[in-house]
């Protein structure tokens, strides 16, 4: 994106912080937290009645349009302006050099994903590209940023519970008797449960064993109380991880896994569908197995020998049964440096982008408008909690920090809670003084970093240094129906200074936070 922008491309940034992304923006548009369809809608507004849709292109290639546009006629960008907090000469200016460029593309990550009304605030987002035309061709479209790699490829493999490889419909009786005549097994004609779905069931007694393989969530689920209570309360528990993590401390079993991305032979694919192979650089240590060894030996102690094939045997067997992989054997692999899906055949070069359907005579099914209307978090500061706390990422992290949080980084800080110089200055409080912070769950105390990127009444916290300061303990677990994605963007806080008058406690957590959370920044600092 900075290369495109220091060659003249135009950069519109839309988050309630001024992030280090706004700062190479043409504009900044510093929304309230949860009212991203407010402002999608205003810009279809503002697209529609300045004659700037691409009608021709919405008449071949999609559906719903008339109701659509009904729906947005009450999203002036005026009445936008008091629901998002931007600025109407802000939303219009947008809307604008979006609908008249000849190419442009929307990305968005959790900021647009992590609320209750997930799916919806991403249709909205599909309808500005219906609108004009910026779909299905080179340079423009739709982008969903990952966080960490192969995220793409899990879901290409089948690890959703509502899709078998190459992302083929479990309900759909040719897709599920093709499998099963590979496989020699009959499977139930039943969509699994997600995440959030797995947690209730785990409440209602319904779910007993529970096998995680690379997840943390004891540590990176919303409401953490609650979560480590489920977890505790099954009755036979079995991590497969690389680390030691909190979930693991919990399980009832462990199994070492290799690291997939030096130790295993395999596959990855990018955020732009592009499938590359992976090669073992390492060993792996001390018990730590393949994991295709770990899952063919409990296959085998289960009853069913699948032997111990390699991983291209297995990359073949997804090959032939998913056929938006089908032309992509290793040897295509490694000749083309990885090949992005779909790939039909082993003369197929593999698409560069998605949807080029939209503009062919046979367009196929066409696109549908969705109605969605703004629907702000589910719950919204109050006299009580008049903080609104919404949590994120830093660059030099990962998630729950199993894998980022014991090698040193300059770049690195202890948890903090970031506030405004306004709150800052409301609170009396300095750079690096404790607050506690609580909602309706529960509360952490964590330090005070000043930020001038937030506005007053937003605060910030990462959920890196969850061994320390436990965040989500104060966030919500209410989900999106659609997705099952909790809002973890937003939730209500009081954020109280520790008064110097408690001096054992605050020496509790001086030492507490130079124990677990600083050891990194002292080790960048040294040199070690």
């Amino acid at each position: 994106m900075l290369k495109a922008v220091n060659r003249g491309a135009k950069l519109y940034v839309v988050d309630p912080r001024r992030t280090s992304s706004a700062k190479w923006a043409d504009a900044w548009l510093g929304l309230n937290i949860g009212s991203d369809i407010a402002l999608s809608n205003a810009m279809a507004y503002v697209i529609i009645e300045e004659g700037l849709a691409d009608l021709a292109f919405i008449e071949h290639a999609t559906l719903n349009f008339e109701t659509f546009k009904a729906s947005v006629q009450e999203y002036t960008p005026e009445r936008a302006e008091a629901l998002t907090g931007v600025p109407a000469e802000a939303i219009r200016d947008v809307a604008r050099k979006y609908a008249r460029s000849d190419r442009a593309m929307i990305c968005w990550t959790l900021g647009i994903t992590e609320h209750h009304n997930a799916v919806d605030n991403v249709l909205s987002l599909i309808n500005l590209a219906l609108l004009t035309g910026h779909v299905g061709k080179y340079g423009s479209g739709l982008n969903p940023l990952r966080g960490q790699n192969n995220v793409q490829g899990g879901g290409d493999m089948g690890a959703i519970p509502n899709r078998l490889a190459g992302f083929q419909d479990i309900r759909d009786p040719e897709v599920r008797a093709k499998f099963e005549r590979a496989w020699g097994v009959e499977l139930q004609p039943d969509y699994g449960m997600h995440m959030t779905e797995m947690l209730a069931a785990m409440n209602e007694g319904k779910l007993k064993s529970l096998f995680v393989i690379g997840e943390n969530p004891a540590q990176s689920e919303a409401d953490q109380k609650h979560t480590e209570h489920l977890l505790t309360g099954l009755d036979h528990l079995v991590v497969q991880d690389i680390f030691m993590t909190r979930t693991a401390e919990l399980a009832d079993v462990v199994l070492p896994a290799s690291s997939s991305w030096c130790e295993s032979e395999g596959t990855v694919t990018n955020s732009e569908r592009r499938v590359q192979r992976t090669r073992p650089a390492l060993v792996p240590p001390g018990n730590a197995k393949d994991e295709l060894w770990i899952l063919a030996e409990l296959a085998r102690r289960l009853g069913h020998d699948w032997g111990h094939p390699s991983a291209e045997e297995v990359w073949n067997e997804v090959r032939s049964l998913a056929p938006m992989l089908a032309g992509m054997s290793y040897a295509r692999l490694e000749a083309m440096g990885g090949i992005q899906w779909p790939c039909w055949n082993e003369e197929h070069p593999g698409d560069e982008f998605l949807h080029g359907r939209l503009w062919s005579q046979d367009v196929g099914e066409p696109a549908p408008f969705s109605v969605v209307v703004n629907d702000p978090p589910v719950e919204m500061p109050d006299a009580s909690y008049p903080y609104q706390l919404t949590t994120g990422r830093r660059l030099d992290s990962y998630n729950t920090g199993v894998q980022s949080n014991d090698y040193a980084s300059p770049l690195r800080r202890a948890e903090s809670l970031d506030v405004s110089p306004e709150d800052a200055h409301e609170l009396q409080v300095a750079e690096g003084d404790f607050v506690t912070v609580a909602s309706r769950r529960g509360e952490v105390v964590a330090g005070v970093h000043i930020d001038e990127a937030l506005r007053p009444g937003l605060v910030f916290m990462t959920f890196h240094y969850q061994d320390a300061v436990k965040v989500n303990v104060l966030t919500l677990d209410v989900t999106d129906p659609k997705s099952g994605t909790a809002e973890f963007k937003a939730c209500a806080v009081s954020v109280v200074p520790v008064k110097p008058s408690e001096p054992d406690e605050l020496d509790r957590m001086l030492a507490e936070v130079v124990r677990r959370g600083r050891r990194d920044v002292a080790g960048s600092a040294s040199g070690d």
